[in-house]
């Protein structure tokens, strides 16, 4: 699968190159337009299809290396684009309302996210509720599914954001930056485009426009995703003599606490434990040295698959390291 293919004349018919009336502009995106046309500045399309070509590609490598794209635009004319690609892709998205400290305050939103699952379960099984109580249960949880329904499962911070409309999004732009998240935008006319890492100039309105953005970048994940299937082995189905494959083990799922008892512990004290990766064990329902201390070899190994740290828990002797703490607390 190659990155998806595009040209000028789509880009055209999809209004692309319309900006905003001319004295609705930002100077600052002054080299990105061609000219004005009735008071309506138009964009140097000849520009936007390197650039855009450019963050494509960066898409694509982010998602082949593993990582995550969070695709962000709460604008109305965008929401339902912007979900249906992310789902499409196996991403992520924000598509009603950004809450402020998304990123920059993860515990908080993970606190949200955790509360989301239960009441996913609740509904699942309501027995024993009143029809009151489960009303009640519904409306809470459709208001955080709204929120957080579309980040419940990305599991920590994303590693590319991908932004339609700079100027509504300008929150999670900030939060980004003060993580070094990079950032893939559309900046129409009245954008700044200081900030952006890989910004595309293009009209950030048009519905036609928003679908082409939006299922260039699904595709380009898309292609990240099989890239990265198969950098991890050789085409076994190529094979003249395919491997004759052995039914697979059962394998132990780590499984954490729903929440912290009491105040939970600072996991940063254990060596090679950094904020990052406190955020994403506390995701994952651990919260306290006693947990880490109390793990068997088979739990040790389902939390260490299940963050994909590479045996790096055994190697930096995580487990002694708990230990010692706990029996420091307990004196």
């Amino acid at each position: 699968m190659t990155a998806p293919q595009f040209n000028m004349r789509q880009l055209l018919e999809a209004g692309v190159h319309f900006g905003h009336q001319s004295h609705r502009w930002n100077p600052k995106m002054a080299p990105f337009i061609y000219g004005a046309r009735n008071n309506i500045h138009i964009l140097d399309l000849t520009q936007t299809v390197p650039m855009l070509h450019q963050a494509l590609n960066k898409v694509s490598d982010t998602v082949a290396s593993g990582g995550r794209v969070l695709f962000v635009a709460t604008k109305r004319q965008a929401s339902d684009s912007i979900a249906e690609a992310a789902k499409k892709s196996a991403q992520y998205f924000i598509n009603h309302r950004w809450l402020g400290g998304t990123l920059t305050n993860w515990k908080t939103i993970s606190t949200s996210i955790r509360r989301l699952r239960q009441l996913d379960d609740i509904l699942a099984d309501p027995q024993g509720r009143t029809k009151k109580e489960v009303l009640n249960v519904q409306r809470e949880r459709d208001k955080l599914n709204q929120a957080l329904g579309g980040i419940k499962d990305m599991g920590g911070v994303p590693d590319l954001l991908f932004v339609i409309d700079t100027n509504k999004e300008g929150i999670a732009i900030k939060e980004a930056r003060k993580l070094g998240i990079p950032i893939v935008a559309i900046v129409d006319t009245n954008c700044d485009p200081d900030g952006i890492d890989f910004p595309v100039p293009g009209n950030d309105d048009a519905g036609r426009a928003i679908t082409l953005y939006c299922d260039l970048i699904a595709r380009a994940a898309l292609d990240g995703l099989e890239r990265g299937q198969g950098s991890s082995g050789v085409d076994a189905g190529a094979a003249v003599a395919p491997p004759v494959e052995a039914l697979p083990e059962v394998v132990t799922s780590f499984k954490g606490i729903d929440g912290p008892r009491g105040e939970a512990d600072d996991l940063k004290r254990i060596t090679g434990i950094n904020v990052k990766l406190e955020q994403r064990l506390n995701d994952a329902g651990v919260f306290h040295f006693w947990q880490i201390a109390d793990l068997d070899a088979d739990n040790l190994g389902a939390l260490d698959r299940r963050l994909k740290l590479n045996g790096q828990i055994t190697q930096e002797g995580w487990v002694a390291q708990a230990k010692k703490l706990v029996e420091a607390s307990a004196a």
